[in-house]
């Protein structure tokens, strides 16, 4: 399996995840536990800093690990199993939204947008020290 449908099945995953957060059949500690996993990779205090080297991520990996296998125990399998249908709903509609021609131009449209003006800034701030 490559990085792209490895990085899609996690992506995936963490939809499921919030499907089953939003459910009215879930129990609450399992929310409390889905919150805490979050929160603690977004917090900017964590018992390891992020920005050492490898520890640093791999806390983090830690905590979303024992908190999705938790996750899985405390949530019914009836409920996981319809949330994984509407994650995959999602990422399918996704994908068409994704090929509409609107998108792919306005995609295009804001790429050209912000390369003129980084090329335009460039140009302006090389006048400036040449001066």
């Amino acid at each position: 399996m490559n990085y792209r449908n490895q990085a899609q099945r996690l992506q995936r995953e963490a939809q499921v995840y919030y499907f089953a957060f939003k459910h009215p059949r879930v129990q609450w500690y399992a929310k409390l536990i889905a919150v805490c996993s979050a929160g603690y990779v977004f917090s900017p205090v964590q018992l390891i800093p992020s920005y050492i080297p490898v520890i640093g991520l791999l806390d983090d990996f830690l905590v979303l690990y024992v908190g999705t296998k938790l996750l899985q125990k405390l949530i019914p399998v009836e409920v996981l199993t319809e949330c994984r249908d509407l994650a995959n709903a999602a990422e399918m509609r996704r994908k068409d939204e994704v090929r509409s021609t609107p998108a792919l131009v306005a995609t295009v449209v804001v790429a050209a947008a912000w390369l003129l003006a980084a090329v335009g800034a460039g140009v302006l701030m090389a006048t400036y020290v040449w001066r």
